[in-house]
Order: structure tokens, then sequence, then C-alpha cells
């Protein structure tokens, strides 16, 4: 055998089926979404992790366990249907005011969007309260800044966002008649009771994302 031939046995990659177990492998071990590059890191010379997700995609619909697709990562996830199951685990719910649903449906609505925009949709100032708790819960992020005069800074959705709601991407997101027929639209208040609301951060509010019929375009 050559020098070249014994050179390149070295790197020759493990069967298609043992690259599936090496995946399936790293993404149970790890809580957080996988992405290709990282699989590809982990793993031998010469694997294919993006053919072996597909594969092992396929191996796993119709289980109880599924591999969904979130952003540009992957991860193994409880099926849509028996979520109901996993209600006990739930410690405990984060309620959102009104403010910060509104802003976070604007912003995965529209992103990149600045601080300005945002007031301008919802038609009333945005407290930095509202930003920063949107922020600490990592739902939302600091995007490129505009070129444009003062060059403000934009917000887009992260990762764990998408994760949170089972969307590969923001363009998953549900439109106005789904989330109509859904009953999950309702009505904005009347104008002077709404500029109100960002003044009242502890105001209850159903923890639903609920953008308003004004920031779905």
């Amino acid at each position: 055998m050559s020098e070249e031939t014994q050179e390149e046995s070295l790197f020759e990659a493990p069967p298609m089926a043992e690259q599936e177990r090496m995946v399936e492998a790293i993404l149970f071990a790890t809580a957080e979404p996988v992405s290709i590059k990282e699989l590809t890191g982990r793993m031998p010379h010469g694997c294919e992790p993006s053919e072996a997700l597909q594969h092992l995609r396929k191996r796993y619909e119709g289980r109880g366990v599924q591999l969904v697709k979130t952003g540009d990562a992957w991860a193994f996830r409880t099926a849509g249907d028996l979520g109901f199951l996993m209600q006990k685990e739930t410690v405990e719910v984060r309620k959102l005011s009104r403010a910060a649903i509104e802003t976070l449906a604007i912003v995965a609505y529209h992103q990149p969007v600045t601080r300005a925009e945002i007031e301008e949709i919802r038609g009333v100032s945005v407290s930095r309260g509202t930003i920063d708790q949107l922020i600490e819960l990592e739902w939302i992020r600091f995007g490129r800044r505009r070129m444009t005069p003062g060059r403000p800074v934009t917000f887009v959705v992260t990762q764990d966002f998408l994760d949170h709601f089972g969307l590969e991407n923001a363009r998953d997101l549900p439109g106005l008649k789904e989330l109509r027929s859904a009953g999950l639209l309702e009505s904005r208040p009347p104008p002077g009771v709404e500029a109100e609301e960002d003044a009242d951060e502890d105001d209850d509010t159903p923890d639903m994302f609920v953008p308003s019929p004004e920031e779905e375009s």
C-alpha cells in the first residue's frame, strides 16, 4: 500500500450508521441545541453530520421524542402532542407585562428593529425596563447598528426564543389569520388607556406570545 493510500485510509469516515449514533449521543448529552459546526468539530474527520441528522430525523418521526431544528442548531424535544405530560415539570411561570409581550412581538415580526421603530409601531414609549427584561430572559439581543444618523442599535430574537416556541426560524411565526382562528388575538384597548401601560410594568397579563394586529404586516 502506497504512503498516499495509507494516509487516506487514516481519515476514512465511519459508516453512516455509526455517524448517526455519534450525533444521537451528542444531542442527548447536551442540554442546548447543537449546530452542525459544533457536531463537525466533535466527530471524526470526514464525517457528514448534516446527512446523519436527516437520517436520524426520519428515524424519530412519530416517536415520543423528535429531532427538531431551531435556528441553525438541532435538539431532541418532546413531541408536541405529548407536551401535556410535562406540565408537572413546570416549577415557575414568569409572566410578562403587556408592554413586554407587545415589544417582543414587534421584534419578532419586524426584526431587525430599533427602539424608535418599536415605539412608532406601539404608539407609546418603551421603558428601559421592558427591553432589559426581554434581554435578561435571553429572548431578544442586540443586532447590528443602523447606518443612519446616530447609528441606533437594533434588536432581534435569539436562538433561545426560537427554541422556546419550537420554531426553526422567525419566518415560522404564525400569521394574523392563524392567531385569530386560535383566539389568541385580543382587541387593543382604546387610545389613552394603552399609553399608560409601560408605566405599570407589574400588570398581570397572560403568559403567552400575542402580537397585536397593527404589529404584523
